[in-house]
């Protein structure tokens, strides 16, 4: 994993859209993808509903990819029983941190242009949500989730996301987690 959590990457740089700010071409190969950070994502911004950070090349300013965040939790309504959550946490957790749900954050939203899939740019965007969480643990966060479509599952997989219910029926998206504290030990 690489250590860029300031989000410097040589030629490319990780930033927070500003107010306002509007990305002006973007194409990912998915209609609601490149919509939404076309024409939706300063919509959630004002709303306070979701952050969204792209991926750019600093000298040409091009969106190489970009990812969207909003809070979230993992909790006993996400599992199919009592049972079943009893037992996630179990192997999280001391008996001491056993809550009723455990603080997250959501990617929303994940793209990365066309013209860039398959180098690695996707991976690079989870590493970098993953330590920008890790270091100095800004919002006192242990969960990343995500609802992936089922096109990008083994994406998730192989960056180590795991998926939170053994089994979902008819979904056309699959909850996914990473546990950050997997980072530290």
């Amino acid at each position: 994993m690489t250590n860029f959590h300031n989000g410097d990457f040589g030629a490319y740089k990780v930033r927070r859209l500003q107010k306002d700010e509007r990305v002006k071409s973007f194409n990912c190969g998915d209609a609601d993808l490149n919509d939404f950070i076309l024409n939706q994502s300063d919509l959630y911004r004002k709303a306070l509903l979701a952050v969204t950070y792209i991926f750019e090349h600093k000298e040409s300013k091009k969106v190489i990819g970009y990812f969207s965040l909003a809070n979230d939790r993992v909790s006993l309504t996400d599992f199919n029983d009592k049972t079943e959550f009893n037992r996630f946490r179990r192997t999280r957790f001391v008996n001491e941190k056993r809550i009723r749900s455990y603080p997250a954050v959501k990617i929303c939203r994940l793209g990365v242009d066309e013209d860039f899939h398959g180098n690695g740019i996707g991976s690079i965007l989870l590493d970098f949500i993953k330590s920008y969480f890790l270091v100095d643990n800004k919002t006192g966060c242990r969960f990343i989730t995500v609802d992936a479509y089922s096109a990008a599952l083994s994406f998730y997989e192989n960056n180590d996301f795991q998926y939170l219910r053994k089994e979902e029926s008819d979904n056309i998206t699959r909850l996914l987690y990473y546990d950050i504290n997997d980072m530290v030990g």
